[in-house]
């Protein structure tokens, strides 16, 4: 059977990689202070392929099964260096907080493109409602900073709903063409890979001196970014690709920068929790619950 729910297992860890992905803006922040950021990016996607090539020849791991194998895998990489590029050269023109409420409309163009063109992962009611309610919060959550429209920000702005358009895509893509040739091992190591070039050539594009200097909070910072969130957090999330409906998946995304608002101005830089961080996580989490009901179908039988 189809799920058309999530379980304890899924949900937990969805909330582990958006715990991961929050914390990672704030290292991003720091490691741009010595290392260009598109640069930054390619490196990560360069120590991550490293790894996983590493890993899956230990395994035993077929690296490029077929040629369309091949083919999907580069279509892959490209979405997904484009989008980190769009996003990085996208924060250069407009605020942080306006990037990351558009980026974060991917959701709906999961969902959307999840009822058309993937098999047994259609809107409903529930969804659509929880995904409004979870967007609200993440609207809420940077509501004094947003702003209104301007075209000082245009380009910027629309370099970031790219980003999140592209995000959505990629997200699509694997599910409909590789979900079903590959293992998650094989998949995440497309992604990375085939990024490499045009992050790299963007960064010479675009980028003054790739590396400024070095500290050990921007060591930290590179170790994060490649180990914890290229290589692991990404092969998890690949993992639940693989096994459950990506409309679910995306929709806890929303989480994400809740809790990137909170590791790093809570934790980090010592600010008081504001009421909009508060109302944002309730809008979120209630949000969640609506999607994750489903109103006539039992939950799967699969294991959790």
């Amino acid at each position: 059977m189809y799920q058309t729910q999530l379980r304890w297992k899924p949900i937990a860890l969805l909330l582990l990689l958006s715990l991961i992905w929050g914390g990672n803006m704030a290292t991003i922040k720091i490691g741009a202070n010595d290392f260009a950021p598109l640069f930054m990016a390619g490196l990560r996607s360069l120590v991550a392929s490293i790894c996983l090539y590493i890993w899956m020849r230990a395994k035993g791991v077929v690296l490029f099964p077929s040629r369309t194998v091949l083919v999907h895998g580069i279509v892959v990489g490209l979405l997904f260096g484009s989008e980190f590029s769009l996003i990085y050269v996208g924060l250069e023109y407009t605020l942080a907080s306006r990037a990351y409420v558009l980026v974060y409309s991917a959701p709906f163009f999961v969902a959307l493109g999840a009822h058309f063109f993937l098999k047994g992962d259609r809107l409903n009611p529930w969804k659509a409602a929880g995904l409004i309610l979870a967007f609200a919060g993440v609207v809420v959550l940077f509501i004094k900073d947003v702003g209104p429209f301007s075209l000082g920000t245009l380009r910027g702005d629309l370099m970031a709903l790219g980003a999140g358009i592209l995000w959505g895509l990629t997200t699509l893509y694997v599910k409909k063409f590789l979900a079903y040739r590959t293992v998650p091992l094989q998949t995440l190591f497309y992604q990375v890979l085939f990024s490499i070039p045009p992050l790299f050539l963007m960064s010479v594009l675009l980028e003054g001196p790739f590396i400024s200097g070095f500290s050990f909070a921007t060591g930290f910072s590179v170790f994060y970014q490649c180990i914890i969130v290229a290589f692991l957090s990404y092969l998890l999330w690949f993992e639940l690709i693989h096994r459950y409906p990506v409309s679910l998946l995306h929709a806890f995304s929303f989480f994400t920068p809740v809790f990137g608002v909170f590791l790093s101005g809570a934790l980090i830089l010592g600010e008081v929790i504001s009421m909009n961080l508060l109302v944002a996580l309730t809008l979120v989490s209630l949000g969640m619950i609506f999607v994750n009901r489903s109103p006539s179908a039992k939950p799967a039988t699969q294991s959790d």
